[in-house]
């Protein structure tokens, strides 16, 4: 897969955007990175939330690719927005172990055997309020047969909804009970 060129719909990557906006994000990972194009929109929305708040933050971005990485980079550099991303190169279920803070918004733009196996890596990193979005849920959804199962069952903390975008995108609130 290393020449495909994959990222959110452009309708996506705008409402992420103004999603990280409206909430405050300044701490967001981003599982599957591929070319970075996802990612400047991610860097761009947080370096705004950065500005407006004075908090700092970072994007995640992982990717297994290095070859993908290197390109992603070129594009981050050209974005002016490479100050605003920690590249994670690797299994990400091994990078996503160490040094994260606690998450605002959690993108899952990877394959879908992967999603939920990433989610419980960082589940313990979200903060109380914090959104995962996964894209592809409905064209995708046999894949997405483990994950959407554990967001749905009801001592998940999550609240989840689809929303009406092409392929399906997923968005879930953590709101796990005891926490205020």
């Amino acid at each position: 897969m290393l020449d495909k060129f994959i990222a959110l719909d452009e309708d996506k990557y705008c409402f992420v955007y103004q999603l990280i906006n409206a909430v405050g994000a300044t701490n967001v990972v981003e599982a599957g990175t591929s070319f970075g194009v996802s990612t400047i929109y991610l860097a761009l929305a947080t370096a705004r939330t950065k500005a407006a708040t004075g908090k700092t933050g970072t994007v995640i971005a992982t990717e297994k690719e290095p070859q993908k990485v290197a390109i992603a980079q070129g594009y981050w550099r050209e974005c002016g927005v490479t100050e605003h991303i920690d590249i994670r190169v690797g299994d990400q279920l091994e990078t996503l172990k160490q040094d994260v803070p606690e998450v605002d918004l959690l993108l899952l733009d990877i394959w879908s055997a992967l999603a939920l196996p990433t989610l419980k890596t960082i589940l313990h990193k979200l903060r109380h309020g914090a959104v995962v979005l996964a894209d592809n849920t409905i064209s995708g959804a046999e894949g997405y047969k483990d994950l959407l199962s554990f967001l749905r069952a009801p001592d998940s903390g999550f609240q989840k909804m689809t929303l009406p975008y092409t392929n399906g995108f997923e968005m879930s609130v953590y709101l796990p009970s005891g926490h205020v």
